[in-house]
């Protein structure tokens, strides 16, 4: 029997620092096998769907158009990456997952809920983060941390619509606050890393602690 695989994900609004928390996070995994993967992408296929999803170019796409190619997106990184490493007891640490679709095609698209959510449970297969970390932080904050960066197809929707996304993700934290961990992005980094972890750890801890179990009844 295998140890269980950890699956963390990282959510939030465009601008909200996940891509340095999780820079923070691998060094902090770093005597752990941990597989990361960014959405939309992480696999051949995903990666070519990811370039459609955010040119620009194409304004024409439709809301539903764009979740389904999201969630096609998941299913191939879902089955391709993340189910095996979670198979194999590894750790996976994901730049946005499931909830992403709801916030965005959800909330800020105005797509329902219920399609959303059955659509989700397709493409992952069940396939569920143990701990969801949200960055919480103004979409003007948002904003002013991407600077003059060039924005993407979503990122070029607004303040408006970025508010939208971040009232969806906190109205999903109030809804499952087991798996959904709200931290405030305002803070400095290490502020924020240091709060992640401490969500983490128990996670780690169990993983060990089974893992051990594991050896004794093997002997």
């Amino acid at each position: 029997m295998k140890e269980p695989g950890v699956f963390v994900s990282l959510e939030g609004i465009d601008g909200c620092g996940k891509s340095s928390l999780k820079e923070g996070l691998l060094a902090y995994l770093g005597q752990y096998q941990v597989i990361s993967t960014r959405e939309p992408g992480g696999t051949s296929i995903s990666e070519k769907i990811r370039a459609l999803l955010l040119d620009i170019n194409n304004e024409a796409m439709l809301p539903r158009t764009e979740a389904m190619l999201y969630g096609a997106a998941r299913c191939q990184l879902v089955d391709e990456i993340i189910r095996p490493a979670l198979v194999d007891g590894k750790i996976v640490l994901a730049d946005r997952y499931m909830d992403s679709t709801l916030a965005y095609q959800g909330y800020g698209r105005g797509l329902d809920l219920d399609f959303l959510q059955a659509l989700n449970a397709l493409c992952t297969g069940g396939v569920k983060p143990d701990l969801t970390l949200l960055l919480d932080i103004s979409p003007e904050e948002g904003l002013r941390r991407r600077g003059k960066n060039i924005p993407d197809r979503l990122e070029k929707e607004g303040i408006d619509f970025q508010q939208k996304v971040r009232v969806g993700y906190l109205h999903m934290a109030r809804q499952e606050p087991q798996r959904i961990k709200v931290l405030d992005a305002g803070r400095n980094l290490d502020e924020v890393l240091a709060a992640a972890i401490n969500y983490i750890e128990p996670l780690l801890m169990l993983k060990q602690n089974v893992s051990r179990e594991t050896m004794r009844s093997s002997l």
